[in-house]
C-alpha cells in the first residue's frame, strides 16, 4: 500500500478520534453546571463558592476539549 495514502488515513483518524473526545468535555460540562445549579437551589447562601468552584471546574473542562482539538489538527498534518 502505498505510505502516503496510509499516512493520510491514520491522520483523518486521528482526527476523528480527538473529536469524539471532545464530546466528553462537553457532556461533563453539561453536568458540571447543572449539578451547580441544583446545589444553588438547595442552598443559596452558597452561591458565591459553588459558582466559584463551577467556574475553576469548567475551565479544566474546556482545557481538555481544546487540548483534543488541537491535537487533532496537529497529528492531521504531521
Amino acid at each position: 500500500m502505498d505510505p502516503m495514502l496510509l499516512s493520510a488515513i491514520e491522520g483523518n483518524i486521528a482526527s476523528v478520534g480527538f473529536g469524539l473526545a471532545a464530546l466528553g468535555p462537553g457532556i461533563g460540562l453539561g453536568i458540571l453546571v447543572g449539578k451547580t445549579a441544583e446545589a444553588q437551589a438547595r442552598q443559596p447562601e452558597l452561591r458565591s463558592q459553588l459558582q466559584t468552584t463551577m467556574l475553576i471546574g469548567a475551565g479544566f473542562v474546556e482545557f481538555l476539549a481544546l487540548l483534543a482539538i488541537v491535537f487533532g489538527f496537529v497529528l492531521t498534518f504531521i
